[in-house]
């Protein structure tokens, strides 16, 4: 017999969910329901590696206009990690065996360049977002999260964009470009992407996990000509949904909702915390908690009240100040309070 699962929190504020309450079932429903009764058979067959022409095209136009990206050739994957697994084969395959990566960051994504083959070499990430100054002599690839640094929330300042710009050329390098939370910003005007200032030096790199529900395995990499990246393409049916959803506009008035939703909730929990130390939270669906205490002590007594939430180390490489990743996506507005609350008394 399969052991007992643990029981779920009560709360959980674990980095990495949207409101899976609020995806847009009825208006996805409709999308599959347009493809399943529009497109010709000759769709039904096995999926270009690439991806579907037209999502490729509403992709593109999309991330010309809402992310200022440079768009001439976007290829569907099934996510961010799918997109940099197969950026980082490619890299191998030319000789370029290690990538830089911040510290803290989004582990998964460092895990998944190492199964690929690549060594990682962590650079700090301060206040202007990585320390380009800090990559090794002899790296030539550096994965960074310029809109919202994950797990820190800071923003890659102009000076530190140049710089990594400059880096990337200077050593004939590739700069893999997350664009990590970048729809949802709330008291600043969004950032364009590096990846539109030098598409020639900059791989990006986006999915739907965040706006509508990772269960969908649908993103998009747009990478540099000279590289060639292989893989399998997301089912067809999937694909053609999403480019009806965009290109109706439903997309859009989703991520208007989304943003209003998430704001709120932000600052419902921002004031529930007072007066805490918090940063981060200008952007994105989680904040950081500074902490007076160790973190892990903080993690364990939170677990034991029912909340569920991420010890900074947990992303570090380099030990750091004691501090959690608190993930608002999926909590329930009502639940803001008492969640917060308990933390409290834990912390």
């Amino acid at each position: 017999r399969p052991p007992a699962r643990p029981a779920p929190p009560r709360y959980d504020l674990a980095p990495g969910l949207p409101d899976l309450r609020h995806f847009p079932r009825q208006r996805w429903a409709d999308a599959v329901r347009e493809v399943l009764t529009t497109v010709p058979h000759t769709d039904f067959g096995l999926p270009e590696p690439g991806g579907h022409p037209r999502l490729r095209k509403v992709l593109s136009d999309y991330l010309r206009r809402v992310r200022g990206a440079e768009t001439a050739d976007v290829v569907v994957c099934a996510g961010v990690t799918d997109g940099v697994t197969r950026v980082c084969r490619a890299l191998r395959e030319t000789g370029i065996t290690r990538l830089a990566v911040e510290d803290p960051g989004w582990t998964r994504l460092h895990r998944a360049a190492a199964a690929a083959g690549m060594a990682i070499d962590p650079v700090p990430v301060g206040e202007e977002g990585i320390d380009v100054g800090r990559i090794p002599r002899g790296t030539r690839a550096v994965l960074v999260t310029p809109a919202h640094q994950f797990p820190t929330g800071v923003v890659l300042s102009p000076r530190r964009r140049a710089e990594l710009l400059a880096w990337a050329r200077e050593t004939d390098g590739l700069i893999l470009e997350d664009d990590y939370d970048a729809e949802f910003r709330y008291d600043r005007r969004p950032v364009g992407t590096v990846q539109g200032t030098d598409p020639g030096r900059v791989a990006l790199f986006g999915s739907v996990s965040k706006t509508l529900s990772p269960a969908l395995g649908l993103g998009w990499a747009v990478v540099p000509p000279q590289w060639t990246i292989s893989g399998h393409a997301p089912p067809v049916v999937d694909q053609l949904a999403l480019a009806g959803f965009v290109g109706s506009g439903g997309y859009d008035r989703h991520l208007r909702a989304a943003r209003l939703r998430y704001r709120a909730r932000r600052d419902l929990l921002v004031e529930a915390l007072a007066p805490a130390r918090l940063s981060g939270a200008a952007a994105g669906l989680h904040l950081v908690l500074h902490l007076d205490r160790a973190a892990d002590a903080v993690v364990r007594a939170a677990r034991a009240k029912g909340v569920k939430v991420a010890d900074l180390d947990d992303y570090r490489v380099a030990p750091g100040e004691p501090a959690l990743v608190l993930g608002y996506g999926n909590l329930a507005d009502n639940a803001v309070g008492e969640a917060a609350r308990l933390l409290r008394e834990a912390a």
